[in-house]
């Protein structure tokens, strides 16, 4: 062979090596993160699902999803598989606030950070996970409270509220009841009469409303539904009883979705306090911070506000979910 040859053909193999090299390494530095989704029960959670997804393609993390579908068996099956397949992060939205102790444990053995999203979690040892992105959920139950003491200042009352609560032992599901109790506890004309789970979704929403219509019927007063889903069973229920939502009963809700806002502006839904799921590019920064060694503070609180019927359609074109 040519010495021009051997000379070209010793750059062609030495460059083709060196891209090898680099698109090696470019994989081994690619993030992986594990994320364990509590499951598509609301219209807010497909929203939220959509926005994780989303945002890892547009970081360029590789993400590992699973659907729990509402069981916390199923989530903790999942993150104990993402320790297996030793992942950079996992993350996940915790069904209910107890019972993580032992697989958490085990992922901080292995050595891989946690970040909670959406929900909170009981746990004594708080280095089992890095860092809770999400929403007030107390805080967003005093919103609402205060909407209901500003709305009823002048009524003498009794103020007979009916609840639909979210999933047993969420971190939601207590929270925005203990804040709403925390506003109204000092004022006795604001009774609760009622209280049960609608788990999250518009069938358990209705069907709690239709239990709740039999037994209590024109002695309600505010239907305090724990999220839009709920609520909008909850209209249909009142409304197949012959009742107007929003007219003869008050309804409180939270999410402020776009179907919480089409009820606002048919005047179903009075008052909706915001709880954004678009949590995405905030989880995608958290975790490239931490693979990068970065310190994350324990806390990351999303900005909401609350949304009361009156600017609902001013509002609703700017919505993304």
């Amino acid at each position: 062979m040519e010495p021009t040859k051997r000379m070209t053909l010793r750059v062609l193999l030495a460059a083709a090596f060196a891209l090898t090299a680099v698109t090696s390494h470019a994989d081994e530095k690619k993030i992986t993160l594990g994320f364990a989704q509590v499951g598509a029960e609301s219209a807010w959670r497909t929203a939220n699902t959509v926005s994780i997804k989303s945002a890892a393609k547009e970081a360029g993390i590789n993400l590992k999803f699973s659907d729990a579908q509402q069981k916390q068996e199923n989530q903790i099956k999942a993150i104990r598989s993402y320790i297996a397949q030793k992942v950079d992060v996992i993350a996940f939205s915790p069904v209910v606030e107890s019972g993580w102790e032992p697989v958490l444990t085990e992922a901080k053995a292995a050595g891989i950070p946690v970040i909670l999203t959406d929900r909170s979690i009981d746990v004594k040892d708080q280095s089992l996970y890095t860092t809770m992105i999400g929403s007030d959920f107390l805080e967003e139950g005093r919103r609402a409270g205060k909407w209901l003491e500003d709305r009823y200042r002048n009524d003498a009352g009794p103020i007979n509220i009916v609840e639909l609560q979210g999933t047993v032992g969420s971190a939601p599901a207590n929270d925005r009841h203990a804040g709403l109790m925390e506003v109204i506890k000092n004022d006795p004309k604001f009774k609760i009469i009622a209280s049960q789970s609608g788990d999250f979704t518009l069938a358990g929403g209705k069907q709690v409303m239709e239990a709740f219509v039999k037994t209590y019927g024109k002695q309600m007063n505010v239907v305090y539904a724990h999220n839009d889903d709920m609520a909008l069973g909850a209209i249909q229920a009142m409304e197949e009883a012959g009742m107007k939502p929003g007219k003869d009963v008050s309804v409180v809700s939270f999410d402020a979705t776009h179907g919480g806002f089409q009820a606002m502006v048919a005047g179903k839904i009075n008052v909706d306090v915001e709880c954004s799921p678009l949590l995405g590019p905030q989880l995608m920064t958290a975790v490239k911070d931490l693979v990068a060694g970065k310190q994350l503070p324990k806390r990351i609180v999303t900005n909401e506000t609350v949304f009361p019927q009156s600017v609902a359609a001013q509002i609703m074109p700017q919505r993304k979910y």
